[in-house]
């Protein structure tokens, strides 16, 4: 059986990358494959426990080092229960965030040694990395506004300007130190042409490679 494929969806707070996973979901779908749709952290039974010690409380609830610990215990969990078995059978996954976000959040904007996430992301991720990973890119001010339009922000969307101004820039440090896996996605646009650019990017590394 051919395996399935891994796309992630990573960005800063109110960047949309929930409705563009379901949108992908839909587009994939009507091509007749098999589509996970997933989440992190959360994403199975175990790992949704943690997602929310994770995203609730105060902003200084954990240190850095226990939330990227916390991170990596959730997405053992996710791993061995939702994402290989699917693509093992052959089904696409999509989730929305993935280890890009420990490295940013956590690692790049927080105080994280990334000798100690790269360690632990061996460790437990191993050869399981993305196929596609599709940074949206938004100005944090924006997003921002956008996430607390939401109403109930997280403990990650209350960390303020600065730290989310330090999380972009990460994750497009990502993007540009991993070209073979990550496009970078203008988020800022309407949402029919940011589906459309993710099809582009989706059809052109994976669907016709």
């Amino acid at each position: 059986m051919k395996p399935g494929k891994f796309i992630t969806f990573e960005g800063g707070e109110g960047a949309g990358k929930s409705t563009q996973v379901r949108l992908l979901t839909e587009n994939l779908a009507s091509q007749g494959l098999e589509i996970v749709q997933t989440r992190e952290p959360g994403g199975a039974p175990q790992a949704e426990v943690l997602r929310e010690l994770l995203i609730s409380g105060a902003t200084n609830r954990w240190s850095a080092g226990a939330e990227a610990l916390l991170n990596y215990a959730a997405r053992d969990d996710h791993l061995r229960t939702t994402i290989r078995p699917a693509l093992e059978r052959g089904a696409w996954v999509l989730c929305d965030r993935f280890s890009d976000s420990t490295r940013a959040y956590q690692g790049l904007a927080g105080d994280v040694s990334l000798e100690m996430i790269d360690a632990i992301h061996q460790e437990i991720v191993g050869e399981t990395d993305p196929d596609l990973t599709l940074v949206m890119n938004i100005a944090p001010e924006v997003g921002l506004q956008r996430a607390h339009a939401r109403g109930d922000a997280n403990r990650f969307e209350n960390k303020g300007l600065a730290f989310h101004q330090t999380l972009q820039k990460s994750f497009l440090e990502i993007a540009t130190a991993c070209p073979e896996r990550c496009v970078v996605i203008d988020a800022s646009g309407e949402i029919e042409e940011i589906s459309h650019a993710i099809w582009s990017a989706v059809e052109s590394r994976l669907l016709n490679a």
